[in-house]
């Protein structure tokens, strides 16, 4: 049969429109091949039988919704059945949230059906409210709003922005899975300054995310002009602009570093995506961390250790994967070490495997992150200390990309070197073999037999575990 989905469908189901997002994009004039169909008659059979007509897959995709989705075996289309709601298409688009949303065509058909006036919308780059219900109908809806507005570049009418102000509290009971596809298409939007700006406007991160809302006014010390809010959206923004321009950080390994932050993460996230949550919750236990010296300086002694905790937890209640807790956790326990080791400089080698050893496996995304973080701060000496980080991240970024395209091991095996040195395997092996890696990762070493001897001496001077 025929390759297009759109074409089986109409023969299986002839009251059958495209809706949704599929219809914006065609009206944009716009390629897709996610596709939203409403349809009279039994989702669950059809979603089987296109499945089988269309050599893709089918699976119940929301029991409550009575939605079905159906994905080429290649993976290059997809398609959501939804029951119609209601006596007829009309009654259907009613029930929508947003004029945009609202826009039916029938297939096979280049006609619209729009009740609401959506394609006049689209036209004006407007989004606005198909009633005075459509966010009480659901309040997750609301942060659709934002994610639409952010990743469209499209102006929220009034009166949408004050319903989506009404229902914004609403999103304490809204699944936390739900709550976090939005999130994440917020942040990693085009506009997700715009989008996360939104969301405060009408009062859905006091809901959501109510720790990154308690930044707002937390000062801090003479070496930044911003607060904690304000700075932290201001690393975003940073680190935005870096994931798309890496050249500023990483000169002759920019395409190294470009590819490595789209490299799949978690969360059907890239590595640079999820960079963003990094940044995002970098400094998220400032305010409890908080504290003033005698001498009048602020400071936030352990904010990284425990902002580890505390986004891990964060992400956890949204039910983010563990991967990408994982990730965002080490993000922010190590996003300081590389303003520290400034101070080193010139780095010995061993100064360098050590950075990279206790990073890793985040240490060329904390490079990025410190970086975004150190162009956001631009209180007393900020000049200075800008160029002196940059310069040691530079050294750096090719030395972490080194690194995970080729990790450093120890010079020979364990079971050699327990057999060299006529030892029992077991711990004292394993600390021998993690500083004979450091030592020839430095440079100590050149040969096999120097390592067997640097390992004799550590044993003979008890250090060997």
């Amino acid at each position: 049969m025929s390759g297009d989905p759109l074409a089986a469908l109409a023969e299986l189901a002839p009251q059958a429109w495209l809706v949704g997002g599929a219809v914006r994009d065609r009206a944009l004039g716009r390629d897709t091949a996610d596709f939203d169909v409403t349809i009279a008659g039994r989702v669950d059979e059809i979603a089987r039988s296109l499945g089988k007509a269309a050599d893709g897959f089918a699976f119940e995709l929301s029991a409550a919704f009575g939605a079905w989705r159906v994905v080429a075996h290649n993976r290059s289309w997809q398609l959501d059945l939804l029951p119609l709601d209601g006596a007829g298409i009309e009654d259907d688009l009613a029930r929508r949230d947003l004029t945009i949303n609202a826009i039916a065509a029938p297939l096979g058909s280049p006609e619209y059906i729009d009740p609401f006036g959506g394609l006049e919308d689209l036209r004006h780059r407007r989004l606005r409210a198909v009633s005075t219900e459509a966010f009480a109908r659901d309040a997750l809806r609301t942060l659709r709003l934002a994610r639409l507005s952010c990743e469209l570049a499209f102006e929220v009418e009034s009166g949408t922005l004050a319903l989506a102000r009404a229902a914004a509290p609403g999103l304490a009971d809204v699944a936390p899975e739900r709550v976090f596809t939005e999130v994440k298409r917020v942040v990693c939007a085009p506009g997700a300054l715009d989008g996360l700006a939104l969301m405060d406007e009408i009062g859905a991160t006091e809901v959501v995310l109510p720790e990154l809302a308690a930044l707002r006014g937390v000062d801090q010390s003479r070496f930044h002009h911003l607060d904690v809010a304000a700075h932290t959206r201001a690393v975003l923004a940073e680190t935005i602009a870096l994931e798309a321009e890496p050249d500023q950080l990483a000169g002759p390994a920019a395409a190294g570093l470009r590819s490595y932050l789209e490299l799949p993460l978690a969360n059907e996230l890239t590595r640079g995506q999820a960079l963003r949550f990094g940044a995002l919750l970098h400094d998220i236990a400032k305010p409890q961390t908080r504290a003033v010296t005698p001498q009048g300086r602020v400071t936030f002694m352990g904010h990284d250790e425990s902002g580890a905790r505390l986004s891990s937890a964060i992400l956890g209640r949204l039910r983010a994967g563990d991967r990408l807790r994982e990730y965002v956790a080490a993000l922010t326990r190590h996003h300081l070490r590389l303003g520290f080791l400034v101070h080193e400089m010139p780095l010995t080698r061993r100064s360098v495997y050590d950075y990279l050893h206790v990073t890793a496996p985040v240490a060329v995304d904390v490079i990025v992150l410190s970086v975004a973080d150190r162009l956001a701060t631009r209180g007393e000496n900020s000049e200075a200390a800008i160029a002196r980080h940059l310069e040691l991240a530079r050294q750096l970024i090719g030395e972490a990309l080194a690194w995970v395209a080729d990790p450093p091991r120890p010079p020979l095996r364990g079971d050699e070197l327990a057999r060299e040195l006529e030892i029992t395997p077991g711990p004292v092996i394993g600390g021998l073999l993690a500083e004979l890696e450091a030592a020839s990762f430095s440079g100590e070493l050149a040969t096999r037999a120097e390592a067997i001897e640097r390992a004799r001496e550590l044993i003979a001077a008890g250090g060997a575990g």
